[in-house]
């Protein structure tokens, strides 16, 4: 696994992606990569000038790549619903759903259109809203896979029940770190959900260290982390293009499991080797996600049923 790369992935003829923030970054790469092994990929972002731009470099790329744009904001509840209805009105399953997209530490508590703080709501209840939208699609296809980005910050997470959208008190990267551990629980629990119903999904997740995106400027930016940050990048980082290995391998690997977590092997995960990645212990406590799972149906309104796979 250590020296697994793009290279590796096997053709993906045939199969049909969905890859949310893929206009830049880590979505970005995602989408390339698949898009150049065969597969049918449609890119997702809120800028339709950037997502112009992505499918344009990509087709640079790849001439013959079946790759398409649509809109999705996944602050919206409504934006997320109305991508679905497109996405299901045109295609009878989908092999792969890379919920990449992410915000990243905005210094003043912002919301999301649906009234939720924005990291939680985007981060998270966007891309649960997304994944249960999506969920006969999955179910339909043969061998269905779910990828959910988390962070190592998701060690220094909690989900803070008492004050979950940061209405009384907001620091930013105590709320990044509560939508990143979110996002592995959801990972971890989605898994738990499919083998007991029946789903036949892999659910899995995985991080990109300390990649060279523009989360950091796009987030952070000048506050004391953010400079420092840049200060240490040069030494702990690396490349896009080596962050997004991670997701790459949970997305494509005969060799991912079900429930895995990947990342990166060096000084705190920030680089080096690829391999299985570190689970914080509140990250696998399953009555909490089992909580959390309960109020994003609740916050989102909408109820994962238990349905059984068709033989």
């Amino acid at each position: 696994m250590s020296s697994w790369t793009a290279d590796d992935i096997q053709d993906q003829t045939g199969k049909l992606a969905v890859v949310t923030g893929a206009t830049g970054g880590l979505g970005y790469e995602t989408a390339l990569a698949l898009a150049g092994k065969g597969a049918e990929v449609i890119l997702t972002g809120r800028s339709d000038s950037k997502g112009a731009a992505a499918l344009a470099a990509i087709r640079a790329k790849y001439p013959n790549a079946r790759i398409t744009y649509d809109t999705l904001d996944l602050g919206s509840l409504k934006s997320v619903a109305d991508f679905a209805d497109r996405f299901t009105a045109a295609h009878d399953h989908l092999d792969l759903l890379v919920n990449n997209a992410g915000v990243m530490t905005p210094p003043t508590r912002q919301t999301t259109a649906d009234g939720f703080e924005l990291q939680f709501g985007t981060n998270h209840l966007g891309h649960f809203a997304l994944t249960r939208h999506l969920l006969n699609s999955l179910i339909a296809a043969k061998a269905p896979r779910v990828v959910t980005v988390s962070s190592t910050a998701h060690r220094t997470g909690q989900i803070n029940f008492d004050d979950l959208q940061a209405e009384k008190s907001y620091k930013p990267w105590k709320y990044y770190g509560q939508s990143k551990v979110a996002n592995l629980m959801f990972a971890l629990e989605l898994q738990r959900r499919s083998d007991a119903n029946g789903w036949g999904l892999m659910s899995n997740a995985a991080h990109p260290g300390f990649a060279r995106t523009d989360l950091i400027a796009n987030g952070p930016g000048d506050s004391i982390f953010g400079r420092g940050a840049m200060l240490v990048r040069p030494l702990l980082s690396h490349s896009t293009q080596e962050g997004v290995r991670a997701q790459l391998f949970a997305a494509t690997s005969p060799d991912a499991e079900p429930g895995g977590y990947y990342g990166f092997t060096g000084f705190m995960e920030m680089k080096g080797p690829m391999g299985k990645a570190k689970i914080a212990p509140q990250a696998s406590d399953t009555a909490v996600a089992a909580k959390l799972w309960t109020l994003s149906e609740k916050l989102t309104g909408l109820s994962y049923p238990a349905i059984a796979r068709a033989a």
